[in-house]
């Protein structure tokens, strides 16, 4: 398995590593700062630099599965046209890890952001993206919203500066605190014995794989840019950066 380096710390953008494995599907590594698609979050981009002193551009990442449906190792998906480069590329070569750094800057200031929308809506989330264009989150329930009593609440709590950090938890633990999983579509990843919990203080608390920023304030200004009625039972809200 992948070592992934960004659970602990989301700031890390760059790492040392060795290639375990390469096909069709991409490179895997045996360490890695790259955050692979998941949990509505999109999967970081960025480079792999070469003992040789070439460059690698990776598109995207993803997380591999196994026969049996478990997770496997984070797989590196290169940029088309780099052919030649991936026929050198062997089992135990070293390379440089690098993070678009941009791209997850973005990327955490609106999943954590997502947060704080969950605490201003007290209603099951049924679907999320977040990408380094936009967020959005679709909440399980009927009434109306209000984009500017939204906005303020948002304004209001990445201006408070709560705090952001994760602990860990066993999977007993979270089971016997079914209330704190707030999406319906997206079920906390379990098989390691133990979950992920992000806690904006004072604010949310609630299992998270994702990357985020480690204070509301380093959020910066977002606001609600649609919201949408997609069903009679689903209400979107999408996110923006007002810069």
């Amino acid at each position: 398995m992948t070592i992934e380096l960004f659970r602990e710390d989301a700031t890390l953008l760059r790492c040392e590593a060795r290639i375990t494995a390469l096909d069709g599907a991409g490179i895997a590594l045996d360490r890695s700062v790259f955050y692979p698609q998941g949990g509505g979050q999109a999967g970081d981009a960025g480079v792999l630099r070469l003992a040789d002193g070439r460059t690698l551009v990776i598109a995207d990442t993803r997380k591999a599965r196994r026969e049996d449906g478990t997770p496997g190792d984070i797989v590196h998906v290169p940029a088309p046209g780099q052919e030649s480069v991936l026929q050198q590329l062997r089992p135990g070569d070293g390379v440089v890890a690098e993070v678009d750094a941009r791209r997850r800057q973005r990327h955490m200031r609106f999943h954590t952001a997502t947060h704080l929308l969950c605490a201003l809506v007290p209603h099951p989330v049924d679907g999320c993206s977040i990408t380094a264009d936009y967020a959005r989150l679709d909440f399980h329930m009927t009434e109306p919203l209000d984009k500017a009593a939204l906005n303020e609440g948002l304004a209001r709590l990445v201006g408070e500066a709560h705090a952001v950090r994760h602990r860990w938890i066993s999977d007993a633990e979270l089971d016997a605190q079914p209330q704190l999983v707030r999406s319906m579509s997206v079920q906390p990843p379990r098989g390691s014995g133990r979950v992920r919990l992000l806690e904006i203080e004072g604010v949310d608390l609630q299992p998270c794989g994702g990357t985020h920023v480690a204070n509301t304030c380093d959020i910066g200004p977002v606001v609600v840019t649609k919201i949408e009625k997609k069903s009679a039972s689903t209400r979107r809200v999408v996110l923006g950066f007002a810069e």
